[in-house]
């Protein structure tokens, strides 16, 4: 029997993950609901709609960041709970098309998310948002998805199967993200115009981000099998 290529491998997790998520729609009735909750906390704990609209941008990455564990922890319950990635691992296959396939169902949930945090965000903290400011908007959402998708998988990867993987996920993702938070905070705030920020301003922090993403997909598609092994 001829070894799977990686395009095969990819293509077949990223379906497969999709599906799971669309029967068992853990976004759309636990994830979604939790961070809709914790925007409106934050507007009851702030309450002062100056305050808000200044720091928008940072309440929508926060709830993004605290929404992700749940989606992460799930994406890997999933493998953990009948040893798909043992199996996977002693077929032989190569874990890279894997960790994209993962990587890259995990992005297109967070980028679902994330545009429901921002309509929330436009609604009840009353920002504006011009068409050069959706532009960065968008290319912000785009880069700091896909670099939480890259190292959310990871990191989701390595806690799979340790004991007390519920607080240890927390502990060792956070940590590292701290870039991604800073970077798209500020090209958010850029793109609200919060505080009297301008759009050029945010493009900076757009290229940070890239930078992140490329660096977590080239080194965890390297890093995901040994870790996997171990």
């Amino acid at each position: 029997m001829s070894r799977p290529n990686n395009g095969r491998v990819f293509s077949a997790v990223l379906i497969k993950d999709l599906r799971i998520e669309f029967r068992s729609r853990v976004l759309m009735n636990q994830v979604l609901p939790f961070a809709g909750l914790v925007m409106i906390m934050f507007a009851f704990a702030l309450d002062n709609d100056d305050v808000l609209q200044r720091v928008a941008g940072g309440l929508v990455w926060l709830a993004t960041l605290f929404s992700s564990l749940i989606i992460i922890q799930r994406s890997f319950a999933v493998e953990a709970a009948d040893q798909a990635l043992d199996s996977l691992r002693v077929a032989g296959i190569d874990l890279a098309g894997v960790y994209f396939g993962k990587a890259i169902a995990l992005t297109i949930k967070l980028i679902v998310l994330d545009f429901v945090l921002l309509v929330t965000a436009m609604l009840l903290y009353r920002v504006d948002l011009t068409g050069s400011g959706l532009v960065l908007l968008v290319t912000c959402v785009l880069g700091s998805t896909t670099g939480l998708g890259f190292v959310g998988t990871l990191y989701g990867g390595l806690t799979a199967g340790a004991k007390g993987r519920e607080t240890l996920l927390p502990l060792l993702l956070l940590p590292v993200v701290a870039p991604v938070l800073i970077a798209a905070t500020r090209a958010t705030e850029a793109a609200f115009a919060s505080g009297g920020a301008q759009t050029s301003e945010g493009w900076a922090w757009v290229g940070l981000l890239a930078v992140f993403a490329a660096v977590f997909g080239v080194g965890g598609s390297l890093a995901f099998g040994p870790l996997i092994d171990e």
